[in-house]
Protein backbone atom coordinates (compact mmCIF):
# COMPACT_ATOMS: atom_id res chain seq x y z
CA UNK A 1 0.00 0.00 0.00
CA UNK A 2 0.97 3.65 -0.48
CA UNK A 3 0.23 6.79 1.28
CA UNK A 4 -0.94 10.08 0.12
CA UNK A 5 -1.65 13.40 2.42
CA UNK A 6 -4.15 15.85 1.51
CA UNK A 7 -4.97 19.48 2.60
CA UNK A 8 -8.75 19.78 1.44
CA UNK A 9 -10.88 22.75 1.83
CA UNK A 10 -14.13 22.33 3.88
CA UNK A 11 -16.06 23.22 1.03
CA UNK A 12 -15.24 20.51 -0.92
CA UNK A 13 -14.27 17.88 1.65
CA UNK A 14 -17.66 16.18 1.55
CA UNK A 15 -17.09 15.50 -2.16
CA UNK A 16 -14.17 13.64 -1.82
CA UNK A 17 -14.93 11.79 1.10
CA UNK A 18 -18.05 10.72 -1.38
CA UNK A 19 -15.24 9.58 -3.89
CA UNK A 20 -13.81 8.12 -1.36
CA UNK A 21 -15.72 6.20 0.30
CA UNK A 22 -16.90 4.63 -2.54
CA UNK A 23 -13.47 2.57 -3.64
CA UNK A 24 -13.23 -0.96 -2.96
CA UNK A 25 -12.89 -1.14 1.46
CA UNK A 26 -10.40 -3.98 1.03
CA UNK A 27 -7.95 -1.87 -0.95
CA UNK A 28 -8.42 1.06 0.56
CA UNK A 29 -7.82 2.61 4.04
CA UNK A 30 -9.11 6.02 4.95
CA UNK A 31 -7.83 8.50 8.18
CA UNK A 32 -9.06 11.60 8.32
CA UNK A 33 -6.79 13.96 10.77
CA UNK A 34 -8.23 16.99 12.05
CA UNK A 35 -5.93 19.90 11.19
CA UNK A 36 -4.78 21.53 14.28
CA UNK A 37 -5.67 25.49 13.69
CA UNK A 38 -2.73 27.57 14.43
CA UNK A 39 -3.17 29.94 17.36
CA UNK A 40 -3.47 33.59 16.28
CA UNK A 41 -1.42 35.84 17.66
CA UNK A 42 -3.05 38.29 20.15
CA UNK A 43 -2.34 42.12 21.09
CA UNK A 44 -1.37 41.39 24.95
CA UNK A 45 -3.29 44.64 26.99
CA UNK A 46 -1.38 46.03 29.89
CA UNK A 47 -3.04 45.75 33.26
CA UNK A 48 -2.48 48.80 35.56
CA UNK A 49 -2.98 47.73 39.08
CA UNK A 50 -3.25 51.34 41.41
CA UNK A 51 -1.17 49.97 44.61
CA UNK A 52 -0.70 52.94 46.84
CA UNK A 53 -3.46 52.33 49.15
CA UNK A 54 -1.70 49.05 49.99
CA UNK A 55 1.14 48.30 52.86
CA UNK A 56 2.73 44.98 52.98
CA UNK A 57 6.32 44.29 54.81
CA UNK A 58 8.99 42.35 54.17
CA UNK A 59 7.48 39.13 55.56
CA UNK A 60 3.98 39.24 54.24
CA UNK A 61 5.02 39.69 50.92
CA UNK A 62 7.90 36.77 50.93
CA UNK A 63 4.84 34.56 52.61
CA UNK A 64 3.00 34.99 48.49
Amino acid sequence: MKTIRLDIDDSIFDKVMYFLNHLPKKDVKVNIEESQKEPKHRKLMALSIKTKGFKFDREEAHAR
